[in-house]
């Protein structure tokens, strides 16, 4: 047994001397191998580096050369642009000194011809001396003889001539007279009664009158100031009339009217109150009126604006005919006819009922209805085809378009009709818009009212601008200019009133 064990630990010796030495030739095999791949790698990376050195020094020298050429490139262009420079510089010299010479023989130029026009004057006057020395009478004698002489001689000529041009004119006249009244007769008619001048409010209660009087009459004062209309309270049971040229004032006075009577507490303050609740409502209404309007003839995109004015001329007359009742009736017509020509129906429908858009407006501001009216379109984005119709309807612009002249004849047939249109109610509407006008011309009045029927003008200032005295002097101003731009029966009364109100707020 104990030879056995000692073979087997002999055996075990060898072996592990064997394996010891395996391994040791194989890793020693593997160390040699390694660090041949490391030289390989340090051989590799040498050559690479030294490749990507010259690769770098070649474009190193090609941009240096590069930057070389560019600066010799910048230099010659430096040289050019100062040779340039220096060539200019001595050119504006040359031409700063002919600027200098030709100045000094301006100037020169200038004292001879002074000189000479002396000299020529002096002449002149000299000759005129003489002539009037030998001709026995002065200059301005002469003239006078020569325009007697020339009268004398062609007298009969220019009289003769006058008479021509009268003549001419008249045969003129009454051919054009002729084409109207012949128009005229074939242009159908149909029944309207004119927009007059008051309104007639009706009361429940005859009681109520005295309220809307009041104490000394302070109520009916401060309800006229307000509205800037006149408010007659007679005998007539149940009735108080509403006078004013302007129809939208006396609605708005009618409405405020009505308002007091149901609120039942008529005194100043209220009034006032009032007054501007109806102010807004008739903004209400005649946006409504205006979008009724629309509809009526079909139109659907109409701006809002321009519906607010539409609706405005409901309020406003021409020669005693409703505004917008005219246009209305001038748009059906309109498109009855451009549907029988074979135009655009929606073009003068619409060119009808905004003919007259400017009337809306034409109290506040300087213009005629027709400018106004194309101002207002423009303004608000109608179509341009719109406003060729429209503003042809007074021949102010040439007939652009075939809408044009059938807005124009639509005009002529809604306004011709019998009972359309009263002169002499618009000749009266004139006179008190042109008393207001003159009246409100002067930069301290805020207000003002024709009332009366015209025989009194009543003036309400700023107090914060004029004084008592100021007012009185105002009064006097505005009753001479009345009395210079206008013609009127009997007389005027012109009623300058300040009213000075202080107001705080106790908090």
């Amino acid at each position: 047994m104990s030879y056995t064990a000692l073979a087997i630990a002999g055996g075990l010796l060898v072996g592990a001397a064997l394996g010891y030495s395996v391994r040791y030739f194989l890793a020693l095999r593997r160390k040699n191998s390694a660090e041949r791949e490391v030289l390989l790698a340090t051989e590799e990376a040498k050559v690479k580096s030294n490749e990507i050195v010259l690769e770098a020094q070649k474009r190193a020298a090609a941009l240096l050369e590069e930057v070389k050429k560019e600066e010799r490139e910048v230099k010659l262009q430096l040289g050019k642009n100062e040779e340039r420079l220096l060539a200019r510089e001595s050119d504006l010299a040359r031409e700063a000194r002919e600027l200098k010479d030709k100045e000094a023989h301006l100037t020169r130029e200038t004292e001879r011809l002074k000189k000479l026009e002396e000299d020529v004057r002096e002449i002149r006057e000299k000759a005129v001396v003489e002539l009037e020395k030998v001709a026995g009478f002065s200059a301005k004698e002469a003239k006078e003889q020569l325009l007697v002489d020339l009268k004398t001689v062609y007298g009969q000529d220019i009289i003769r001539l006058v008479q021509k041009l009268e003549h001419e004119k008249k045969e003129e006249i009454e051919r054009k007279s002729m084409e109207i009244m012949t128009t005229a007769i074939q242009r159908y008619a149909r029944s309207h009664v004119a927009d007059v001048t008051t309104s007639v409010f009706q009361l429940k209660d005859e009681d109520i009158k005295g309220k809307i009087i009041g104490r000394e009459g302070r109520n009916i004062r401060a309800l006229e100031r307000a509205t800037g209309v006149e408010f007659v309270i007679d005998e007539t049971p149940d009735t108080i009339i509403i006078s004013s040229f302007d129809p939208l004032r006396r609605e708005i006075a009618r409405l405020a009217l009505d308002k007091l009577i149901r609120d039942g507490r008529i005194q100043p303050a209220k009034i006032e109150e009032k007054v501007e609740e109806a102010k807004m409502e008739m903004d209400k209404r005649m946006y409504e009126i205006g979008e009724q309007a629309a509809y009526e003839i079909g139109v659907y995109d109409l701006p809002k604006e321009i519906i607010q004015l539409v609706g405005r001329l409901n309020f406003r007359t021409s020669f005693g005919q409703n505004v917008l009742t005219h246009s209305l009736e001038m748009a059906h017509i309109s498109g009855i006819i451009a549907a029988e020509l074979g135009v655009s129906v929606d073009i003068a429908k619409r060119g009808a009922l905004l003919h007259d858009i400017g009337k809306a407006i034409d109290h506040e501001v300087e213009g005629t209805h027709v400018e106004l009216g194309r101002k207002i379109l423009k303004k608000y984005g109608v179509n341009d085809a719109v406003i060729a119709a429209m503003q042809s309807h007074h021949e102010e612009y040439p007939f652009e378009t075939p809408e044009s002249f059938i807005v124009t004849a639509a005009d002529a047939l809604s306004a011709a009709r019998p009972g359309a249109r009263r002169g002499t109610v618009e000749n009266y509407i004139k006179r008190l818009g042109d008393l207001e006008r003159i009246a409100k011309e002067f930069p301290v009045v805020k207000d003002a009212y024709a009332i009366s029927a015209g025989r009194e003008l009543r003036v309400f200032v700023t107090p914060e601008k004029i004084d008592d005295f100021g007012a009185l002097q105002l009064a006097r101003d505005i009753a001479h200019k009345v009395e210079t731009q206008m013609q009127y029966p009997g007389e005027i009364k012109v009623n300058v009133i300040r009213e000075m109100r202080a107001v705080e707020y106790a908090r």
